[in-house]
């Protein structure tokens, strides 16, 4: 007797894939519309998932999520080009019940995602296009190599205070100007060892200062560019932004149409207030610590800056001081730099109503 096989058919039914995702292997776990089917370890490969869905799920339309992190969003795009809606998600909006959090496993994990997908309960973040990517890339190796420099200049003034070694009263070595690293280099410690050890740290300061040169020129460059110079000079024209100032806040934000208002904005950069409130109880926690780390930190930084060129945010800034510490009071302002930001970007003009304000 001949056995028949049935050929299965999915059309119209939906499959719906969680991937925990790790460097080595992924964890995937796979459920249907009514029930779990099956938690397994597989290579990390696209092209393997995608053959195994089809094998086993012929003609259902496939969702897959997986969390931000370490691996990017290539495995997102690579999805996509094959038919299959996948979405992103930040891990700490995914919903967790206790007993999850007390025994955490890449299984649980996996099965959570695929889960919460299928509820509908969890929302996706957005996934820029390759090119934005790799020009945030460019942006931000920049902050990475500033960060080291102030790292290794912390490196050498501790080994001068450890030795007991005086800066001269007419070398200002605030800006680190031509004339302090040239004092710096002409010193001899007591060993050749130690000698040695501060030629390692200065010829770290020159390489790391020559990076960030050549990192600028590069961003500049990119400024001018089609995709970047019309937004690059109208937010120029704000007090406290400069060029690569822009471009941090251009390749951070992308596009503003991610954001439905000003608080949305707000909110992904991390200039709102945290809250814990509980019945008639209400408690403001400062800000909050969900945040875009660049922006939040740029426009900090500008607005300090933003206080001594322009007349409006310095009377803003010295009203908020009266009630309460400058710390907090700049946090205002950024968020006003923000809001202009967020005009000049969506009317595609300079900053000047703010100015005639």
């Amino acid at each position: 007797m001949v056995q028949k096989h049935t050929i299965l058919d999915w059309l119209g039914q939906h499959v719906f894939v969680g991937l925990d995702i790790h460097k080595r292997s992924w964890v995937v776990a796979i459920v249907t519309e009514q029930a779990d089917f099956k938690t397994f370890t597989q290579p990390p490969d696209v092209k393997l998932l995608v053959s195994y869905l089809d094998r086993h799920f012929p003609g259902a339309t496939y969702h897959c999520v997986y969390e931000a992190g370490y691996c990017g969003y290539w495995i997102c795009d690579e999805l996509r080009a094959h038919g299959i809606e996948c979405m992103v998600i930040n891990p700490a909006d995914v919903p967790t019940m206790d007993k999850e959090r007390k025994h955490k496993t890449n299984k649980v994990d996996a099965r959570k995602l695929a889960r919460s997908l299928r509820n509908g309960e969890i929302s996706p973040i957005y996934v820029p296009s390759r090119a934005a990517l790799e020009d945030r890339t460019l942006v931000r190796s920049r902050q990475m190599f500033v960060s080291k420099q102030t790292r290794c200049k912390n490196q050498i003034k501790a080994l001068l205070s450890f030795y007991g070694i005086t800066v001269p009263e007419d070398i200002a070595d605030r800006h680190w100007s031509a004339r302090y690293v040239a004092w710096l280099e002409s010193l001899t410690l007591h060993s050749p060892s130690g000698t040695y050890a501060l030629k390692i740290l200065l010829d770290e300061l020159a390489h790391l200062r020559k990076s960030i040169l050549d990192t600028t020129r590069a961003i500049r460059l990119l400024a001018g560019t089609e995709a970047y110079a019309v937004n690059v000079v109208n937010l120029i024209t704000i007090a406290g932004i400069s060029t690569v100032v822009a471009m941090i806040l251009l390749t951070e934000i992308i596009t503003l149409e991610r954001f439905h208002s000003l608080d949305h904005l707000a909110c992904f950069v991390g200039l709102v207030p945290g809250e814990s409130s509980s019945g008639d109880e209400r408690t403001m926690t400062g800000m909050t610590e969900r945040k875009n780390r660049y922006l939040r930190w740029v426009l900090t930084e500008s607005a300090w800056v933003a206080i001594r060129n322009d007349e409006s945010l310095a009377l803003a800034f010295n009203t908020l001081s009266r009630r309460m510490p400058k710390n907090q009071a700049i946090v205002r302002i950024a968020r006003k730099l923000l809001n202009r930001v967020r005009f000049v970007l969506k009317h595609q003009q300079p900053c000047t109503v703010f100015k005639a304000a």
